[in-house]
Formats: C-alpha cells, structure tokens, sequence
C-alpha cells in the first residue's frame, strides 16, 4: 500500500470547509483522511512538509483547445469571427504529430499551473480523426493528468452558410462515426479514469441542426456528456435571431443541448431567463475570462449564474486566445472581471477557487471524484507556497493565491503520484515539452508560407 501524508499546510478543502493548519493523508491514489492538527504515525508513509503552504483541490480546466498552442500569438487584434476565419486556414495544417505536439506542451503547461484534470475541446479533423485523438489521450497520458476528451466537429462550412472553410469540415455522418468511434476506443467510466470521452460539436453558426440533434442522441445512447460553444459574442446572438428565430440558448433548449448531461463554453450573452433556463436544467458553463476579454467578447455574468445555482467552472480557452494564461492566473481574471461589473463584492477569492475546483468537476460530470479534499475522493492535490516575497505579506493564504502573483507550485498530485516537485516536471521534461510546441508551430507556419 502506498501512503502519501501532507502535514502543516492551511488546507482549502472545499464547500467552505477550511484547517490552517492540518493533514491530508491518501492511500493508493485516494484520500483517506483531512483533517486539523499533525497527523498520526504512519510508518513507511512518503511525508511532505506543507508548512508556508496552501493545500487545494488539483484545479479542473472545464474547456481548452490544445491543439491552438501552435497558433498563438496569431490575429492579435481581430474579433472572433475574424480571428477564427484567419485561424481555420492555420488549423488546416493540422495532423497526428501536431497534435501529439501540441498536446505535450499544452498539458505540461497547465499540470506546471496547478491543473490535474483538463478537458479538451478539439474540433478540426483535416485527416487522421482516428489518429489525431489517439495521439492527444497518449499526450496527456504521458505528462500525467487527467484528459476528457471533447470531441468536436463541424459539419457546416463556407458552401452551406458557415463560417469555416470547406477543407476543415467533416460530413455529419464521418463526424458521428468518428465521434462515436473516439468515444468506443478511449473513454473510461471508471472512478479514476485518466481518460473520459465527451461528444462536442463546435458551435451554432459551424454545426448543422441535424448534427447537433444527432450528437445529443449519440452521447446519451452512450452515456457520455455533451459540450458546445455558446453565446460567446454578439455576433453569435444577431446571426442565431436571423436564421433560426431565437437566441442561442432557445436554439440549444429546441435542439435538447440543456440538461444535467451538458457544459456550456463561454456563454458570455446571457438574458436574465437564459440564465434561469440554464440554471434550472442543470446545465454547466465554463468560464474563460482571459479569451473572452483578449477576443472583446465581453464578460460572462458569474455572479448570477452562480446565485441561479449553476455550475460554473474556469477555462483557459485555447492558448491562441489567451496566449498561455495558466489556469491559475483564471482564477484572479475572474474576480477581476466580476467586480469590473458588478463591484467589490460580486465575486470573491473563495468563489474563483470553487469554479477552478468543485466547480470544473461538476461542468465534468465528476463532482464524486474530483473538486476537493474529502476522504473517499481522488488524490489530486496542488500544494502552492504562499510565503515567499508577493505572498508573505498576505495572511489569508486564500487570498494570496488568487490575488497575488501566480504562487510557486511546490507539488501536484494526481492520483497521488508526483507530477511536479518543487515548481519542476517530474513525468516528462519541460524543455522538451517547450520544443514540441515550437516545432508544431514552426510546422504550421512553413506550411502556410508555402502555400
């Protein structure tokens, strides 16, 4: 049996459940105990002192498009539509060794920010669908943390109405076959799945109508969850009002896209009903504050969906979007956002934790696994120094995290097992990590100045 002990760190268990000083004991990659006070004599336990430590939850990243790690910095300052017309050409360029690069760097990046779980949502499929996704599970797989694998589609391009290219589109019947074929080949339902599956056609204006009924029936034939970008800009509402005769969510309720089953990204241009309909169907959304004020998409309404009861988790987007935002600097960009709404008190440091957390796994469908400290739940644990110069001067440890600079990252666990010590990778090298991603995005851009 193998034993890990956390002893003397303030420890953030979640659901407002704090110790300032306590224990957290795991056996075999679950949490046995947590707990105030030193903990008891476990011979043979690996003990790690958490003393000028902040124990929390391994954050959830609730929506992510690793593949963009190639095409950042890319359309700096164009809006959404013009940023996604000029990024598709890019994304074309995309095969399994991209992916595979791409996915090294992404995952590497956010398990150094704190992050155990990260949901991806992959939509471009030029070739190689099968390939492709096979070579983002063994990606994640190898740095160490959680994946569920949103796979996306678009059936909807330029020749009927859409926004997308043609070359970047599948059919809706290979996207349905593929989609259920990523779904047969790489997701486990197990309590401590590395891998889950979800069915994630990309958006209103790129999806036809068939294809998004059709994916809400497959994922529920196969018990998977279901992921949609949605009300992301105004564009997004005039264009949904002109072709379909109602707003995003009236679209995504016709389509029976609301459920307890269903995540939403962004969801920035709610209605005080929008929110109560999501709210009341127990439909998820996943917040992504640094993309959406990088792109000018405006400010997602947290604080409402949350007094709605909503689960809202944080996302960092796709990093050609946020230009490599860990998801811990989310946590701060939320608040920051809120409050530029709604005041002081519309969101505080201890709300932000819970959507990087508790909240993430609930978007997931993992709230019985994941999202805080408690016996019986999975080993996935970010320990963040919080006493050196940035942090010292902070006395609520909470606080410090999340309005501070990013806090050193003194360990992450998943299942357990070390993924980082001591601020540094220890399942795969960071600096290999880094050279993947250049040569993924070197690949894409000789491949578009050849053309």
């Amino acid at each position: 049996m193998s034993t890990v002990i956390i002893e003397g760190a303030h420890i953030a268990v979640g659901e407002g459940t704090e110790y300032a000083s306590g224990h957290i004991t795991a056996e075999d990659g679950i949490i046995t105990r947590v707990a105030a006070g030193p903990a008891p004599d476990a011979p043979g336990a690996r003990r790690i002192d958490g003393r000028g430590c902040l124990a929390t939850p391994g954050l959830v990243n609730s929506h992510n498009h690793l593949y963009q790690w190639a095409t950042q910095g890319m359309f700096a300052d164009a809006t959404l539509f013009e940023w996604l017309t000029g990024s598709y050409e890019l994304w074309s360029g995309l095969d399994a060794r991209t992916v595979s690069e791409t996915a090294t760097a992404g995952t590497a990046w956010l398990a150094l920010s704190g992050c155990t779980t990260c949901s991806d949502h992959h939509y471009v499929f030029p070739r190689e669908p099968a390939a492709m996704a096979a070579a983002e599970v063994e990606a994640a797989r190898a740095v160490g943390i959680r994946l569920d694998l949103a796979r996306g589609s678009m059936d909807r391009g330029r020749s009927a109405g859409g926004l997308p290219p043609d070359a970047v589109t599948e059919t809706t019947q290979d996207a349905l076959a593929a989609t259920e074929a990523a779904v047969d080949a790489h997701h486990d339902p197990s309590f401590d799945a590395m891998t889950r599956v979800a069915v994630a056609p990309c958006s209103p204006f790129t999806v036809s109508r068939e294809l998004m009924a059709a994916s809400a029936e497959l994922a529920r034939a196969k018990g998977v969850r279901l992921h949609t970008h949605l009300a992301e800009t105004v564009d997004e509402e005039e264009q949904c009002r002109a072709e379909f005769g109602t707003t995003p969510v009236g679209y995504a309720e016709e389509l029976g896209w609301l459920g307890e089953d269903v995540w939403l990204a962004h969801a920035v241009h709610l209605s005080d009903e929008a929110i109560r309909r999501v709210a009341a169907a127990g439909t998820g959304v996943a917040h992504c504050p640094s993309s959406n004020a990088r792109l000018g998409a405006g400010v997602c309404r947290t604080p409402e969906l949350l007094d709605a009861g909503a689960a809202v988790g944080l996302g960092v987007d796709g990093p050609a979007s946020s230009e490599l935002s860990g998801l811990a600097g989310e946590m701060r960009q939320a608040v920051l956002m809120a409050r530029s709404r709604g005041g002081p008190r519309a969101l505080t440091a201890r709300q932000a934790l819970h959507m990087a957390t508790l909240g993430g796994a609930r978007c997931l469908g993992r709230s019985a696994e994941l999202g805080s400290l408690e016996a019986g739940k999975l080993a996935d644990i970010a320990l963040w120094r919080v006493d050196g110069f940035g942090h010292d001067a902070i006395e609520d440890p909470v606080v410090a995290l999340v309005f501070g600079p990013q806090a050193p990252l003194e360990h992450l666990m998943v299942g357990g097992s070390a993924v980082v010590e001591r601020g540094e990778l220890r399942t795969v090298s960071a600096e290999s990590a880094a050279a993947a991603g250049r040569r993924a995005h070197r690949r894409i851009l000789d491949r578009e100045q050849s053309r």
